[in-house]
């Protein structure tokens, strides 16, 4: 039995590339973005009860992620990228159907719009289904998971003096916190954890319109060296 599903709904993300998106949600609490709701769901009659909802439940498309019955063994960045184990005990992007689940704060209510929060939605993310948090129903104090039994250990950031200001001006530019979502998600350690990377080597990421590039002086320390707009390409 087959099932075709229609977005409702698409992210519009901090987050231009896979690389350094939280690897799950309220991790960065300053990333934020938009729902933008197609219609007929972009009607007030679809989102009416929603002011009084904190959090919400994304139904969404892994719509950049490889999917498909080859991926019944995983290798999660939670051990260490070696380890494999199967696609149902991981919340691996790449699953049988690419479909992903995630909670986000809810910050406001526009016209056809739901502005939101800490979020690890890849910018262009199509919607299926979005429902209310229900906190004395989703909220499990004495659930267990063995495999991530606490949070990630969060590295030091450090920044460039030159690296900073460039980040602050484009804040003013952008209107978005630009410092607090760089620090956030570099913290996690985007890379594959089996990497030993060595001082010289430079990493790089896009935010927004921003390349972001950075390295490690030392394993567990990120130094951000640099912010540049990226700008459209001339015709």
């Amino acid at each position: 039995m087959a099932y075709q599903f229609e977005p409702i709904a698409v992210v519009r993300s901090c987050f231009s590339e896979k690389f350094a998106i939280p690897r799950q949600p309220s991790l960065a609490p300053a990333a934020s973005g938009v729902i933008e709701l197609l219609p007929p769901y972009d009607q007030p009659e679809a989102v009416a009860g929603l002011e009084g909802v904190s959090h919400l439940w994304l139904l969404f498309v892994f719509h950049a992620a490889p999917s498909g019955p080859t991926h019944l063994r995983v290798r999660p960045p939670r051990l260490g990228g070696n380890q494999r184990i199967g696609v149902f005990a991981s919340r691996s992007t790449h699953r049988p159907n690419p479909i992903g689940q995630s909670v986000v704060k809810l910050d406001g209510i526009e016209p056809g719009r739901l502005r939101i929060s800490s979020i690890d939605l890849l910018d262009g993310t199509p919607i299926l289904d979005i429902k209310p948090y229900v906190p004395y129903a989703d909220s499990l104090p004495m659930a267990s998971n063995s495999l991530a039994d606490t949070a990630p250990v969060l590295l030091a950031v450090d920044w460039t003096p030159a690296a900073l200001q460039q980040a602050r001006d484009q804040a003013d530019r952008l209107c978005q916190p630009v410092v607090e979502v760089i620090e956030q998600c570099l913290a996690q350690d985007p890379k594959p954890a089996y990497q030993q990377p060595g001082t010289e080597r430079r990493y790089g990421v896009r935010f927004w319109d921003l390349n972001v590039c950075w390295h490690y002086p030392q394993p567990d320390r990120i130094c951000v060296l640099s912010i540049e707009q990226i700008l459209p390409a001339a015709h």
